[in-house]
């Protein structure tokens, strides 16, 4: 008795379970920095993809109205200069009409012929001021043309202007948005990491008097031998009594678990390297230690615990922890694992 309790004290004393958290809670910060880091930047991709083609569009609409813009000034160019010349040929038909007049008065043996030319500079005057005003409204209009696209590059302008702003505005959603994903999943991470060191512990006390239970890293090691017969894959009575406490600590968790963890427990079936006979119930590893975890899932359910929350693995013999085909090397493989995980 006295060496029994110094082997329970000795196995108390165990500071890998603490080793083996503190990896697997380093492990799933470095997931979710990583899982942030893909969110945020899909997120900004997309927003980038539809920033640049709302550029583009408006860069394009700057310079199609820059272009017609340019003809208009072109334009309005050749106006100014048709206006420029016809101004001076009507100052010229002017002069000319003013020399008439005054050859007109200074003798009339050639009055009737100045008559008829006055007559026909001066329709030529009227025709040529019908033309300048003519070329007048049309660099009138032209400058009205030329101020509405003024007002459209403005406009385009302004909105890219405010396309720029929305940019700016949504990256820095996104930033917020990361911190906030960030802090939400760093508790859901410090829940999660309580909880499952909470079950650890209530597990450890159920289990801590059964030798042929381990603890290897974040999983417990049930023994096949414990709980199902050689080449069985149906809970014997000791299994249904170690399956019993165990469902009474998970009911027992599951009230103080946030129903918003998404949580389960992971029970997986592995088997030794030992081939199975054809004449039996199954045909290979893969389907008895598959067929192993699903017992032992549907004794949990049978016991209570929510279907949603458990899930089975079989792994047969690829998936040893003791290398070599020793006996006792076989007999460690052969084991039931439960580890407490997030789906």
């Amino acid at each position: 008795m006295p060496l029994a309790r110094n082997r329970r004290h000795q196995r108390a004393v165990d500071y890998w379970p603490g080793f083996v958290d503190a990896l697997s809670t380093l492990l799933i910060a470095i997931m979710f920095i990583l899982t942030v880091f893909v969110v945020g930047q899909f997120i900004l991709s997309r927003e980038i993809s539809g920033r640049d083609e709302v550029l583009t569009r408006l860069n394009s609409q700057i310079n199609e109205l820059t272009q017609l813009l340019a003809l208009e000034k072109g334009s309005n160019q050749d106006l100014q200069d048709s206006v420029a010349n016809l101004q001076a040929s009507l100052a010229s038909a002017e002069g000319e009409r003013s020399r008439l007049q005054a050859l007109l008065s200074a003798g009339a043996g050639g009055q009737d012929a100045a008559k008829q030319q006055i007559g026909t500079l001066t329709q030529q005057l009227d025709e040529q001021k019908q033309v300048s005003d003519r070329a007048l409204s049309q660099v009138e209009l032209l400058n009205q043309q030329i101020a509405a696209l003024r007002s459209q590059i403005a406009a385009v302008e302004a909105a890219l202007q405010a396309s720029e702003e929305k940019d700016q505005t949504s990256q820095a959603k996104i930033a917020d948005l990361g911190r906030r994903l960030n802090v939400a999943l760093a508790a859901r991470v410090q829940e999660l990491n309580r909880y499952r060191s909470d079950f650890f512990g209530r597990l450890r006390e159920i289990l801590s008097d059964r030798e042929n239970i381990r603890v290897v890293g974040d999983r417990f090691v049930f023994q096949s031998e414990v709980l199902f017969p050689s080449g069985g894959a149906d809970l014997n009575p000791d299994g249904q009594a170690e399956m019993a406490k165990l469902a009474t600590a998970l009911l027992d968790l599951a009230k103080e678990i946030p129903p918003e963890i998404n949580w389960v427990l992971r029970v997986d079936g592995h088997t030794d390297n030992v081939a199975l006979s054809g004449s039996g119930r199954y045909r290979d590893n893969w389907e008895l230690s598959s067929a192993r975890a699903i017992s032992v899932v549907k004794f949990l359910i049978a016991q209570g615990v929510p279907a949603d929350r458990l899930v089975a693995a079989g792994f047969g013999e690829f998936q040893p922890i003791a290398p070599g085909d020793a006996p006792e090397a076989r007999a460690t493989n052969r084991r039931i694992e439960l580890k407490l995980t997030e789906k």
